[in-house]
């Protein structure tokens, strides 16, 4: 996972932002599959 992607997760985390969270989580995973991950 990119650096500034955990930053941002972990600032979303610390101030209990859910909408945050889950825009960041949904990201994560398009990034994920698009360089190569495999969903399971």
């Amino acid at each position: 996972m990119p650096q500034w992607m955990r930053k941002q997760l972990q600032r979303a985390f610390n101030g209990k932002d859910i909408r945050q969270i889950r825009l960041l989580n949904s990201c994560w995973f398009l990034y994920w599959e698009k360089h190569g991950g495999r969903p399971e």
